[in-house]
């Protein structure tokens, strides 16, 4: 880069050392001057030493004006001063010298006026950007009011002689100071300039040409003051190479330094590593810059911004960056307004604000660049912020934020500052609304990331506010942006360009939004924030002789928040994984012991408690009863109030011994803490199990009804688990009701009603309880049969209900609308859960709904399937009469199918065991009317069983002598179709052994070929090869001095330097010749009429090309049509071609080889003939390309795309009813 070039034109080098550029600003101002005076001797004068001078220049004012001293006399005094940073006495001897000339000739003042200027334009830059504090405005000394008179001055000398040299390059500076004081543009987009601010820039621009062209480009100040504008302009590339233009002039300018300048393009123009070497070179030439080191400074911090604030390497950058850099840019200059606002923010991170007031006040006052005046404001707001002055906070900031241009534009930290005061203020509105804009008018790729993270946990908040507050809101909108917003977070820590950390916090809230509807994302962001939390164990904690990464990590998570692995437990819980939440259970309270042992301040007791009773719900649900039994009574003994782990109890215990133990244990249960509702549901529960025993006809009478209204009555009338119960039994009663008269159905419907009063109230008080809406649906389907209604709520609740009856409930829909393949898969999905694989009530179903599938089908195989599933129902409960029936009756349907079946789609062995059936229908309907509980009257089974008997055996026996009759006469016939059908399939497999075999053919010739190729390629090449040894092996001999073999040496033919340049031989015409012998090469490409084409530089030559007939073999005839070009060179054009050489030294490797030096060894100048003559050669084309000189890359590409476009060719019983419970959509389905 040029950074780098610049430096190795500077430095040192490979050779000698090359000494150190050095400031050239006043250095022809003497150490001394002698003044003259009047006096007795002709030369007496006074010696004034100009590097001590007095510090009121009054005296020396004096003198001069009392001896009418020259104008080069006060000139070089005032300049004196200005070296010595004293301006204001360097002012006031230029104000007195000006006075002192009032009566000379003009001429003579505009040195005067125009040094007074630069006076001012110096003292512009050093003097504050606003009034300070409590002083008038109209008598300070700001920039704007020596700018006045810098223009002031710059106007008077103007009128002297406007066409002054250095009155042009001085209102170039002018303009750049007054545009840096121009207000930033409030127009959205980066790079926008203000319509002022571009307008002062361009008349610089055009001053500093000005400059530049009187001085014929020799003046390099004005080159610089070009570049400054360009770059103020936002025209980086420009301004670089034009700063780079000055370097390459004048290497040794060091003050101004166009390094500075060069780096600061190189970082707008995002190469920061190029910028950084641009600025050490400029501190090696002068380790006293205070810029140079600033910017290096701040390219450290920029570094140590891109790594994470826990590595080493943080450390590192940020120690290089303030200690190295910013701390000796202060010390060289404590006023510089760059170093201050870098230093007030160290100081505001080590909370040091008074620090932070001073050098902030600084940067403001000192600065002429908007945006660090705008970094002042804003620390000075994060100070007030801190102190809690939000009102002097939120004007800063709003200042902070319009030095940048505010509004669409502005300072995004600023802007995100003022929407943190406004969430302490608690106006939560305000700050969502700014925030949101902080948001969107950020770029896709450069996201405010904190603005979105305060954005989504306000809104997670609200979302959280709402689910404890007493009358509940609809908040998805709000949930929805929350998760949108911390996901995005989320998103980007994985790409490592933005170099983010991960927070604990953002997981943690997108877990409890995610945990109602989404668990299992839930438990994704806390598994996340587990990671974390055990990256951050140092390795000095890790338990040693601990090799397997699962062991380890199970022996780290005591480390971890006993909160943090509880949750974790829940919700593998939730998901049915208690091997693993046993194990985070477990883990938790192995850190509840770790808190306890360190003594911190935290209610482990109730931790332990929570966390025990969880682990002894996982271990009841692994099955692990006395593990669990011992954890309840470990709790009871240390909290013997805990009623939950009682309860637990008391239900096991009704589990192992439902007869004697588990009763009492419940009723005394129920006795010592009947106003609990847990233990009232516990015994409501108890109760409906005792009860369902013996159901009396009354539904009031129920005990568990009485229970349940009891609970509603005197101690919550919102339990929903009463409700809940209350509900199911009046559905069960309504179920049981007759329904032959209206006035029966009328009653029946009657109590599905009330069922659904109940069941509704439960999900007023709770919208998400599954079971009340189960309800609802099966009342829907038994009263209504609203089948689309309740469809979609039984969907909704199989995740939630994880009960084998609510897919049952949904085959009975799908069974009822005649879905029997979705029916199908919800009887075998139920039958797949866990203790139903053999249940006879789905088997039964299963049967039913195949039977009905045939029957809607008419499909034997569908028959032979529900006879199948009635067997296995029978098998399972061969004590159930009905499951009997369901056999017969199948087998009668069966029966009843196939006699209506066509000979042709029907077999003798399917009649046969038809009727094998039937005999064992009529056997078993015979039983089954003998029973003393008949499914069905025992006439109507005795009347089934005669009709069985009499009538279809007749019948089937009648299709039995049909069948054979028609087999056997169509005997032969299906013999020879048969025959013919093999023989089809035959022919069929020859056919495509065949093709096989002329495939396999095909390609072993293919191979036998390109196998042949290659060994014909291989023997030319070897051919060659040979030829080529023989061919050096001639032009070899022996050396006389040494008697090793060298090269045969020739007479190079004496070339002017013009005639040095050379032209390579043609490939393509190489290849040809060398390729002569080769038949099979020129039976693949016929030999066309060939031309030279020739470059169009050689287009001044008398012949500019030469046509040779590519059937010619010999070479001489081309080689003499060459020389005969270089004889027909004139040395003009030897010349022309010479200067050119010179001037494309990186066109082709060959032309350096013809300007070698004539001295050169005999054999390189014959290697440099031979590559002349090769050169020579131009490029051989056929005489169907004549068009095509200027398109070869197009022609390629052409090509390409036909190649692309050739590669792309190429080839029931009733009983079964009994359990109605969850269902969805048939169009979700569908």
């Amino acid at each position: 880069m040029s950074a780098t070039r610049n430096g190795h034109a500077n430095g040192a080098a490979t050779g000698d050392m090359i000494p150190t550029p050095i400031s050239k600003r006043f250095s022809d101002i003497p150490s001394a001057i002698d003044i003259p005076v009047q006096g007795d001797q002709e030369d007496e004068a006074v010696e004034i030493d100009l590097e001590d001078l007095v510090d009121d220049p009054t005296e020396l004012c004096t003198l001069f004006e009392n001896e009418r001293a020259a104008r080069t006399y006060w000139m070089t005094v005032s300049l004196a001063y200005a070296k010595q940073k004293k301006i204001d006495h360097a002012i006031e001897m230029l104000n007195r010298g000006g006075n002192a000339m009032q009566d000379n000739n003009a001429k003579e003042k505009l040195s005067i006026i125009t040094c007074l200027c630069w006076m001012y334009l110096w003292k512009s830059r050093e003097a504050p950007r606003v009034a300070p504090e409590g002083g008038l405005v109209s008598e300070a000394k700001t920039k704007d009011y020596y700018l006045q008179l810098a223009t002031s001055s710059l106007n008077e000398a103007s009128r002297i002689n406007p066409a002054f040299p250095p009155l042009f390059l001085g209102r170039g500076v002018l303009q750049l100071l007054k545009a840096s004081l121009q207000a930033p543009s409030k127009a959205p987009g980066a790079g926008h300039v203000e319509q002022d601010k571009a307008d002062l820039l361009k008349s610089a621009l055009k001053a500093f040409d000005q400059a530049s062209k009187v001085s014929q480009g020799k003046n390099m100040l004005a080159l610089l003051g070009r570049a400054r504008a360009l770059f103020g302009l936002g025209n980086y590339k420009e301004s670089l190479e034009v700063y780079q233009s000055v370097l390459r002039k004048m290497p040794d300018l060091v003050d101004p330094d166009p390094r500075i300048g060069i780096g600061c393009c190189f970082w707008q123009l995002r190469h920061k590593d190029d910028a950084k070497q641009a600025w050490e070179r400029s501190l090696e030439i002068n380790p006293e810059s205070k810029t140079a080191n600033i910017l290096l400074g701040l390219y450290y911090l920029d570094a140590s911004s891109r790594v994470p604030t826990n590595s080493p390497d943080f450390i590192r950058l940020y120690k290089k960056a303030m200690n190295e850099y910013t701390q000796k840019s202060f010390k060289i200059d404590k006023n510089q307004p760059l170093t201050c606002a870098t230093f007030a923010s160290y100081f505001l991170s080590k909370k040091n604000l008074a620090y932070v007031d001073t050098l902030a006040n600084k940067a403001i006052q000192f600065t002429d660049v908007n945006a660090i005046a705008s970094d002042g404001w804003y620390l000075l707001a994060r100070k007030e912020h801190f102190n809690g002055n939000y009102e002097l906070a939120a004007d800063y900031y709003r200042r902070a934020d319009e030095a940048r241009g505010g509004l669409e534009r502005g300072y995004l930290p600023a802007k995100f500052g003022v929407a943190q005061l406004s969430v302490l203020n608690n106006d939560l509105g305000e700050a969502k609304l700014r925030l949101e804009k902080i948001v969107q008018s950020a770029n896709k790729n450069e996201r405010n990331y904190e603005a979105m993270i305060l954005l989504g946990t306000l809104y997670a908040e609200e979302v959280f506010a709402n689910q404890y507050a007493a009358s509940k809101e609809d908040k998805s909108a709000e949930m929805r942006k929350a998760i949108d917003y911390l996901e995005h977070v989320r998103t980007a820590w994985k790409d490592p360009k933005k170099n983010l950390s991960p927070d604990s916090a953002i997981l943690l809230n997108l877990a409890r939004l995610y945990e109602a509807d989404q668990p299992d994302k839930a438990l994704e962001c806390l598994l996340q924030v587990e990671q974390l939390e055990l990256d951050q164990i140092p390795a000095s904690e890790h338990p040693a002789g601990i090799e397997d990464e699962a062991a380890l990590r199970n022996a780290l998570r005591k480390n971890l928040p006993p909160q943090l692995l509880n949750n974790i437990g829940c919700f593998y819980s939730q998901a049915e994984k208690h091997d693993l939440a046993s194990q985070m259970f477990e883990a938790a309270l192995s850190s509840c012991m770790r808190i306890g042992e360190k003594g911190e301040d935290i209610d482990t007791d109730a931790l332990v408690t929570t966390i025990s009773f969880n682990l002894g719900r996982s271990y009841e649900s692994q099955g692990l009863t006395d593990q669990a039994v011992e954890v309840y009574e470990k709790l009871v003994a240390r909290h013997d109030d805990y009623i939950d782990a009682k309860a637990r109890l008391a239900y096991i215990k009704l589990r192992r011994s439902p007869n004697k133990e588990g009763p009492d244990a419940v009723a005394q249960l129920q006795q010592e803490n009947s106003s609990d509702l847990e233990v009232r549901a516990l015994y409501g529960w108890y109760l409906g199990r005792v009860s369902s025993r013996k159901k009396s006809g009354n539904v009031n009478e129920d005990p568990e009804l009485r229970h349940y209204k009891h609970t509603l009555q005197y101690h919550d009338k919102h339990d929903r688990y009463a409700l809940v119960g209350m509900g199911n039994l009046y559905m069960m009663a309504a179920r049981e009701m007759r329904r032959e008269t209206d006035q029966e159905k009328q009653k029946r419907s009657a109590g599905y009603t009330r069922a659904v009063e109940f069941f509704d109230k439960a999900l007023q008080l709770d919208p998400k309880n599954a079971y009340a809406a189960h309800g609802i649906a099966i009342a829907l389907v038994e009263d209504k049969k609203d089948y689309k209604s309740a469809l979609p709520i039984f969907l909704k609740v199989r995740e939630t209900i994880k009960d084998p009856n609510v897919y049952i409930n949904i085959g009975h829909i799908y069974a009822e609308t005649r879905q029997f393949s979705k029916a199908i898969e919800s009887y075998d999905i139920a039958l797949s859960k866990e203790g139903k694989a053999n249940d006879p009530g789905i088997l039964a179903c299963l049967g039913r709904t195949w039977l009905n599938k045939g029957r809607h089908e008419r499909n034997l195989d569908a028959y032979k399937t529900a006879l199948d599933y009635a067997k296995k129902a029978l098998e399972v409960s061969p004590d159930q009469i009905h499951f009997k029936f369901n056999v017969a009756f199948v087998q009668i349907q069966q029966v009843q199918h196939i006699m209506n079946v066509p000979e042709t789609q029907r077999t003798l062995a399917q009649l046969e065991e038809a009727s094998e059936g039937l005999e064992a229908a009529i056997v078993a309907l015979d039983e089954i009317a003998t029973h003393p509980q008949p499914p069905y009257p025992k006439a109507d089974l005795e009347q089934r069983a005669n009709m069985a008997r009499n009538t279809q055996r007749k019948q089937l026996g009648r299709q039995i002598e049909k069948q054979k009759e028609y087999e056997e006469k169509n005997k032969e016939k299906l013999a020879a179709a048969f025959e013919k059908r093999q023989a089809e399939l035959k022919r069929r497999e020859e056919e495509r052994q065949r093709a096989l075999e002329q495939e396999r053919e095909r390609q072993e010739k293919i191979r036998k070929e390109r196998e042949e190729i290659l060994a014909r390629d291989r023997e030319i090449a070897e051919q060659r090869a040979e030829e080529e040894r023989a061919r050096l092996e001639a032009e070899l001999t022996t050396d006389s001095e040494t008697g090793e073999k060298v090269k045969r040496k020739r007479k190079a033919k004496a070339k002017s330097s013009g005639e040095a340049r050379s032209k390579g031989r043609s490939r393509k015409k190489r290849a040809e010749t060398d390729g002569s012998g080769d038949e099979s090469e020129e039976e693949r490409q016929p030999k066309k009429k060939r031309k030279l084409a020739s470059k169009k530089e050689s287009s001044k030559y008398k012949s500019a090309e030469i046509v040779v007939d590519s059937s010619d073999e010999d070479e001489d005839a081309l080689e003499r049509a060459e020389r005969a070009i270089e004889n027909h060179r004139s040395p003009a054009s030897d010349a022309d071609d010479a200067s050119r050489a010179d001037n494309n030294e990186d066109r082709m490797d060959v032309d350096n080889a013809g300007g070698q030096n004539d001295d050169e060894d005999e054999e390189e100048v014959t290697t440099t003939r031979t590559a002349t003559k090769r050169a020579r050669r131009g490029r051989v084309l056929d005489d169907s390309d004549e068009d095509e000189d200027q398109g070869e890359a197009g022609g390629s590409v052409n090509a390409k795309a036909n190649g692309g476009s050739d590669a792309s060719d190429g080839e029931p019983a009733a009983a079964a009813d009994i359990s109605m419970a969850d269902a969805a959509d048939e169009d979700e389905e569908d």
